[in-house]
């Protein structure tokens, strides 16, 4: 009886089952173990992808010697050798020095590529123990804080004048970058199973990794994180969220980033695959994120990508149109002609793809801003704002609607004419007025009759004010000097003046 009551207590573990179980960690953790012998910095690094990755690594699968190649295996222990070469790699070597460690980095390298290879090959099985160690590898090479001096940059990215900066370590990232590219677009991938490697934190330090000064590193990137969100749809909504963070940081705070160009070029396409009719969601982001995008003094490192976006938003929804080009006279630029002659060019292609509903709404401010630039004394400026009369839509709204639009920038018209400093201009110029006097002679004479009376005014006005000075300076010189005091003894019906 005592015998059953006993053996029906928990038994305490022995110490042999205790060791048999650290025996199995350290067998499952051999590797990681290994790479825990490169430098102090590395730890960081260890701990952050432990706590991202718990407990994952090959986990129920025996380790395979790494160094072997798979052509030396069987295909049952293909799988088992791949898991082993991950691991493998989890050393992250520095390249400060180029001629440290230089076998170990070798070695490394030619393991990267056998892992590609292998992938490429279609023989990959990803089980969820591959995704875990394939995520894992990933992370730990991939995962990194940039240093200070590649975030001093004031410009927010390069410039055309300036030339990139490589990292030194893109022998090995590049193939990291490239096993990641093949992983995310395996055909055969579990996504229900990757989605738990592949999940909200990976993704975020991906999107990091985009402010990278390397324009190669930037360039991988940005197809990976397409293939991303094309493949793990549930994760969609949480890519678009943290794009529009980046953008608001870098629109409102710092201005620095070296990677909008790259994220305008994946939101592009995913603009093209949104459904009719918009969501507010994405509204939002056009006029929240994207249009105040034209407000950075580097908009010219991304201006291209960015028009794309906006054009591709007006093709899904026209009505778009008004509040777009209401957006780019909020930003448009008052000192920066180069700006100026992206906004017009961007504005064109706009215009080309509205409405006439949509036009009548924003004619107004929009050709007071025009008649500004065709008086610029930028020729460019001026030139650009003229080639808009050459485009047949926008000289159709603008036929249709000349009682509105000719008062406005006629006095811009005149003006040029009479002073211009560039020929070239006063050649448009002329131009685009005889072209009015074709529409409607009648219209343009009247304009022409109002513009000389208000001329007319204002000499009249000017005329008044010069007067004004003179007898005040009149005035003021009968003021007599005494005794280090000024006494200012004026006639009151002298001074009796109006302005």
């Amino acid at each position: 009886m005592i015998k059953q009551i006993l053996s029906k207590l928990p038994r305490k573990s022995s110490k042999s089952d205790t060791l048999a179980s650290a025996g199995s960690d350290s067998n499952n953790n051999t590797n990681l173990g290994s790479s825990i012998q490169c430098s102090n910095g590395l730890n960081v690094v260890r701990r952050m992808s432990s706590a991202v990755f718990p407990s994952m690594v090959a986990a129920g699968v025996e380790a395979v010697e790494p160094h072997l190649s798979f052509k030396d295996v069987p295909n049952t222990e293909k799988q088992k050798l791949f898991v082993s070469k991950l691991n493998l790699c989890c050393v992250v070597y520095h390249f400060n020095d180029p001629d440290k460690d230089q076998a170990e980095k070798d070695s490394k390298r030619q393991a990267l590529i056998e892992l590609v290879d292998f992938v490429a090959s279609g023989s990959a099985k990803f089980s969820e123990a591959a995704i875990a160690a394939t995520c894992k590898m990933c992370a730990i090479n991939l995962f990194r804080d940039f240093p200070p001096k590649y975030r001093s940059n004031s410009t927010g990215g390069e410039t055309e004048d300036e030339e990139p900066m490589f990292d030194p370590a893109w022998s090995h990232l590049q193939i990291v970058y490239d096993l990641l590219l093949r992983f995310v677009s395996y055909s055969s991938l579990d996504v229900k199973v990757a989605k738990k490697y592949v999940d909200h934190s990976f993704i975020l330090r991906l999107l990091e990794l985009s402010d990278s000064e390397d324009p190669r590193e930037r360039d991988c990137l940005k197809t990976i994180l397409h293939r991303i969100y094309g493949k793990f749809m549930v994760h969609r909504p949480f890519i678009r969220k943290a794009v529009s963070n980046i953008i608001y940081r870098f629109v409102f705070e710092t201005e620095r980033h070296n990677g909008i160009a790259e994220l305008l070029e994946i939101f592009g396409s995913v603009i093209s695959g949104f459904a009719l009719p918009l969501k507010e969601e994405h509204k939002m982001f056009l006029s929240r994120a994207l249009i105040p995008l034209h407000k950075p003094k580097s908009v010219g490192i991304y201006h291209q990508q960015l028009t794309y976006c906006v054009v591709q938003f007006i093709e899904k929804e026209p009505k778009l149109a008004s509040v777009v080009i209401k957006g780019l006279l909020k930003y448009w630029p008052v000192t920066n002609s180069q700006k100026e002659l992206m906004f017009l060019s961007e504005l064109e292609e706009i215009l080309e793809m509205t409405g006439m509903v949509e036009f009548q709404k924003i004619m107004v401010p929009l050709f007071r801003r025009i008649g500004y630039c065709l008086n610029s004394s930028h020729f460019q400026v001026a030139e650009r704002a003229h080639f808009l009369w050459n485009n047949e839509h926008v000289l159709n709204h603008i036929t249709q609607n000349r009682q509105v639009i000719l008062p406005l920038v006629f006095p811009a018209l005149e003006r040029n004419t009479r002073n211009h400093w560039n020929q070239a201009v006063l050649n448009l110029t002329l131009n685009v007025r005889k072209m009015f006097c074709e529409m409607d002679e009648e219209l343009v004479l009247a304009c022409q009759g109002k513009l000389e009376e208000e001329d007319s005014k204002s000499s009249m006005a000017a005329e008044k004010r010069r007067l004004t000075w003179e007898r005040l300076e009149t005035a003021a010189s009968f003021q007599p000097v005494g005794g280090g005091n000024i006494s200012f003894l004026v006639n009151p019906a002298t001074c009796s003046v109006t302005c």
